[in-house]
């Protein structure tokens, strides 16, 4: 059996090959896990893999300071040269590299095939990389300055633990962990400067760890000239990130719509969704057609942005489309109608309203009038329930719904349920011609 420099060279190889499945399996998985349901974009892949250096970074960390500890200990004090110290750490390098190659490119196969929307992020990619190689080079010089058995292990839950921090920071500190920020947004898109500048730093901190170990371990000093260098790319990186504005504005897109029985309109990797959105829109925008609140069109928009309606536009969230996605995105659409309420009362005659926009069963309410503005609402027929909210959309939509604007709200005279067609009680002074 050959060896390399004392370290058996199959035993290595077999080392790398449990590496490579390990960190494909870790990364697939983790990747899948970051993905947003259901969304064919470009912007998902890069942001899932990326998003995969959360475990498969850790796992690096430990091989390289698993190969590094059996070299230094096979070497027994043995001078190096300047390449023959950087060979190893650097094939660590590339085969953790491979490993990410190999994750992209499962997760791409579906994207590959079919039609995608958006683009592939190359700098986004490289970031990913760059961060990986970081990882594995802490794991090597790690188990090199401290050549014992727990290390590996060690250095790869510091490793999670340190960058896990830094990802999770409210301050500056998160540019500097390999990431894209959260929560991610696809109207936001990926910032290719962030991630030129993300890299930059990533290399830098790098090329200084691996040249200055290097340097130490060979004792040159032109080595050490190139690790200062690499320190200063480092510092450029930093100062250009904490420089560059974070995104403000969403990225101008081309909407994947549906036109039929209403127009729907979503981000074009989410184009899956628009079928159930679409069936379900419907539904509420027949019970507001003719009100004040009634749409033709739905518009998903920004996950950060408020949901003002007008125009006969409806504005809706969908993150993802997640099983009960449509139903969530129309129970906060129909929240944003009204303002809630603070007062009981009020708040019980909203929630009839409210029932009845999402097709639910009229609630009764802990108090008398509740029950009966539920009962009287609940005689009258989905056009008398149009023009109810017509009239007193405004009422409605500021939080002064009372008794009075449910049948006079005496709960001994409450109407009963039946077949029979039940009218509203009009205002005083209002004919039922003036409704039309």
């Amino acid at each position: 059996m050959r060896e390399h420099a004392g370290v058996a060279r199959e035993e290595l190889k077999q080392g790398a090959a449990v590496t490579v499945a390990v960190l494909l399996a870790l990364g697939s998985l983790a990747a899948w896990s970051v993905l947003i349901p259901g969304v064919d974009a470009w912007e998902n892949i890069v942001v899932a893999v990326i998003g995969s250096l959360t475990l498969t970074g850790p796992v690096a960390a430990a091989f390289a300071a698993w190969v590094a500890l059996r070299k230094r200990r096979a070497l027994r004090g043995r001078p190096l040269s300047a390449w023959r110290a950087l060979k190893l750490p650097l094939a660590i390098v590339a085969v953790v590299l491979g490993s990410f190659t190999a994750t992209v490119l499962v997760l791409a196969v579906k994207t590959l095939l079919t039609e995608q929307a958006g683009r592939l992020s190359v700098s986004g990619l490289g970031m990913g990389m760059a961060g990986l190689a970081l990882y594995s080079v802490i794991g090597w010089v790690a188990g090199w300055l401290v050549p014992h058995p727990v290390t590996p292990p060690v250095a790869g839950l510091g490793c999670y633990a340190v960058f896990t921090w830094l990802a999770e920071g409210r301050t500056w500190a998160d540019r500097l962990a390999p990431g894209t920020g959260e929560p991610y947004d696809l109207f936001q898109g990926l910032n290719g400067a962030a991630f030129l500048d993300q890299t930059l730093w990533l290399l830098g901190v790098t090329c200084a760890l691996l040249l200055g170990w290097t340097a130490v371990v060979t004792r040159q000093a032109l080595v050490l000239a190139f690790a200062l260098l690499a320190v200063i790319a480092a510092g450029t990186g930093v100062t250009r990130l904490l420089t560059e504005p974070k995104p403000a504005a969403a990225q101008a897109i081309a909407y994947s719509c549906q036109e039929w029985p209403i127009t729907v309109c979503v981000h074009p990797g989410m184009r899956a969704g628009l079928t159930e959105l679409g069936a379900t829109f419907t539904k509420i925008a027949s019970r507001l057609s003719g009100t004040p609140a009634a749409f033709t069109r739905v518009e998903q928009r920004p996950v950060d942005e408020s949901l003002q309606h007008s125009g006969g536009l409806a504005r809706i969230h969908v993150p993802d489309l997640s099983a009960g996605f449509a139903d969530e995105a129309a129970y906060e659409y129909i929240e944003s109608l009204a303002t809630r309420c603070d007062a009981s009362p009020a708040s019980g005659f909203r929630d009839i309203v409210m029932a009845w926009l999402r097709g639910e069963p009229l609630p009764g309410g802990p108090l008398p009038e509740h029950q009966y503005a539920a009962a009287w609402f609940s005689g009258l027929s989905e056009p008398q329930r149009r023009e109810w909210l017509r009239m007193f959309f405004n009422e409605f939509q500021s939080c002064k719904l009372s008794g009075v604007h449910f049948g006079g709200g005496d709960a001994a005279t409450a109407i009963p349920v039946s077949p029979t067609p039940v009218y509203p009680v009009y205002p005083t002074g209002m004919s039922p011609q003036s409704w039309h």
